[in-house]
């Protein structure tokens, strides 16, 4: 019968194959990796679940049909030569392809199971998995067309020298990547997690991937910047790194003066400043250092004017500087500055430079405002006034005291 109906034959051999290897392909898929997938979720070991995960076994489940079908064409009857010869070529590229599809699945696998190493921040190696991938694909492409072509592989690779100009046109990012990428690596420039500025990219946030192309940052609103790796190289970039690191948040901040409001303290004021928790200390020892001072130069018949005095800017310093000493939140082993600097149209600065001790952005906030709220409102007590600019509500105060004093000028 089969003799007689070869057509017939053939066409039910081949469903039968294809059958075959259909049913086995489902048994392994639906059966066994989910028993395997139960067990290895069971287990204490995370190796296992990552390259689930990463789907390898699903992956790995494909060659079953195809080595089924492989070797079953070889027991199709009346199968004519070249189209067997022809279907097992497929077939035998096809596998190669899910080996290439399986290996880019370990490689995944392998990166996820080494970030559950705490050390994966500091030396992230998913550029260097991304090379590999590459390769694979380059050598699972060179093996499918040879296979293909029923050709040798080293011709093709033999063809590689002439087209090494070509290669490094296309892949030239590529290659800068990696460069970029193994000296990032090595000198440990960069992190995820690490939060950076990078004007010239617009991009300013934390870092939340590091791949072979291009680094990925989540700015603070929220929006993503993808730069490419070998960027990181050509441009400076600051990482705020070290602050988080040192445990400590700069406070640099200064608030003017208005110079028309600086003078001498007068004996009142010394002793009620002498009262004050803060200041107790240092005008004791300040007002006996000057006192000292001024009787050597009396004894050198000095006149008066070039003695020295206590004056309200130089005790507000004083002030600032043991208020800042007794604030628990600024780190007292970081640098530590109360400065005056250049005086300028808009008064004279008095300017903070001190490290907080915590260095989380809502609560750094939070201590550089209330040391400034605290010190923005004690300033009058030392008979000095905070120098704003004229606005419109103090032009219109002006104005009507003019008017005002006018007035009265033509009533008398």
């Amino acid at each position: 019968m089969i003799r007689a109906n070869p057509g017939t034959a053939l066409v039910l051999t081949v469903l039968g194959v294809l059958l075959v290897g259909e049913i086995l392909h489902r048994i392994v898929r639906h059966f066994i990796l989910r028993f395997l997938e139960r067990i290895a979720r069971q287990t204490p070991q995370k190796w296992d679940q990552a390259l689930f995960d990463a789907r390898l076994p699903q992956r790995m489940a494909w060659g079953v049909p195809l080595l089924v079908w492989y070797y079953g064409l070889l027991l199709v009857p009346f199968l004519a030569v070249d189209p067997l010869v022809i279907a097992r070529r497929v077939l035998l590229a096809s596998m190669v392809l899910v080996v290439v599809r399986a290996f880019d699945a370990f490689l995944d696998g392998v990166n996820r199971i080494y970030l559950e190493n705490p050390r994966s921040r500091e030396r992230p190696i998913k550029g260097f998995l991304q090379v590999a991938n590459v390769v694979g694909h380059i050598a699972g492409l060179i093996l499918i067309v040879a296979i293909l072509m029923d050709r040798s592989p080293l011709i093709f690779l033999s063809g590689l020298g002439a087209m090494t100009a070509v290669l490094l046109l296309v892949f030239r990012d590529t290659l800068l990547s990696l460069v970029a990428g193994i000296q990032i690596t090595t000198n440990d420039l960069l992190r995820t997690g690490d939060w950076i500025e990078m004007p010239q990219f617009q991009a300013d946030g934390d870092v939340i991937d590091i791949a072979l192309n291009s680094v990925t940052v989540q700015n603070w609103d929220r929006t993503l910047s993808v730069i490419p790796t070998h960027k990181f190289l050509e441009n400076s970039f600051k990482n705020w790194r070290g602050m988080s690191d040192s445990g400590g948040r700069r406070i640099k901040r200064a608030f003017h003066v208005d110079q028309t409001t600086i003078r001498f303290l007068t004996d009142d004021e010394i002793k009620a400043f002498g009262r004050w928790e803060l200041l107790g200390d240092y005008m004791a020892s300040r007002v006996e250092e000057v006192r000292a001072h001024n009787q050597a130069r009396v004894a050198s018949g000095e006149v008066v004017p070039h003695q020295r005095r206590l004056t309200n800017i130089g005790t507000l310093r004083a002030y600032v500087i043991a208020y800042l000493r007794a604030h628990p939140g600024i780190h007292q082993d970081m640098t530590f500055l109360v400065r005056q600097l250049a005086p300028g149209p808009e008064g004279l600065p008095i300017e903070v430079y001190v490290f907080t001790s915590d260095i989380r952005w809502p609560v750094y906030e939070g201590i550089q405002a209330d040391i400034f709220d605290h010190l923005l409102a004690t300033v009058p007590e030392f008979g000095l006034r905070i120098f704003q600019r004229p606005s419109g509500a103090d032009v219109a105060a002006l104005g009507t005291r003019g008017e005002v004093h006018q007035a009265a000028s033509v009533g008398g």
